[in-house]
């Protein structure tokens, strides 16, 4: 069985999701200030079920997937990032790709934990899923994802509609090939 591995950084501990986690995570999703953009409605306690309970199947079928995200001087679960493929219809399509994304509880917003967690949870993949395509949506009004998407190194692809509203796509330039393995763990420690 492949599962999320334990990545850290300065202040947060990327790691698998675990059942103790869910009604932090049901209540973040149940939250308007974070489905905002994001669908917009907030989730009721069973679509965040079925949603948590996705991220063992992408981890288990596709060797990638979200990490919950604590604080490590609290042990605080504070939200999620990573990657996901969800074959979206839309075009231009983004199926194949590790579609990355990030949902911080409101308590730890405007902290720069969104842009510390996929900093690690980028290293990573650039380790182990070398040479994947990797994307992201925001919405075109989600002006706070998109200086984190900017300075992540993603770049506007494409503006185009999914599920009815305008949706920006943007991908990320691929560190170069050459560039040391010992440069990505610079940003993250990995525990297996």
């Amino acid at each position: 069985m492949r599962a999320a591995p334990t990545l850290e950084t300065a202040r947060l501990r990327l790691r698998a999701h675990r059942a103790d986690d869910f009604d932090a995570y049901a209540r973040m999703w149940a939250d308007p200030l974070v489905v905002r953009f994001i669908g917009g409605t907030p989730a009721t306690r069973e679509a965040a079920w079925t949603r948590f309970l996705r991220h063992a199947g992408l981890w288990q079928v596709l060797g990638f997937g979200f990490f919950a995200v604590d604080e490590k001087a609290t042990g605080r679960f504070v939200g999620q990032v990573g990657f996901q493929e969800l074959r979206r219809e839309m075009v231009p399509s983004i199926e194949g790709t590790m579609e990355a994304g990030w949902a911080l509880d409101p308590s730890a917003h405007g902290h720069g934990y969104a842009e510390e967690a996929m900093r690690a949870a980028l290293a990573w993949a650039d380790t182990r899923h070398r040479g994947v395509r990797i994307t992201c949506i925001i919405a075109p009004e989600n002006r706070a994802s998109l200086r984190v998407a900017g300075k992540l190194g993603f770049s506007e692809a494409a503006r185009t509609t999914y599920q009815d509203g305008p949706i920006v796509v943007l991908e990320r330039a691929h560190p170069a090939a050459s560039a040391p393995a010992s440069e990505a763990r610079k940003c993250a420690r990995v525990k297996l």
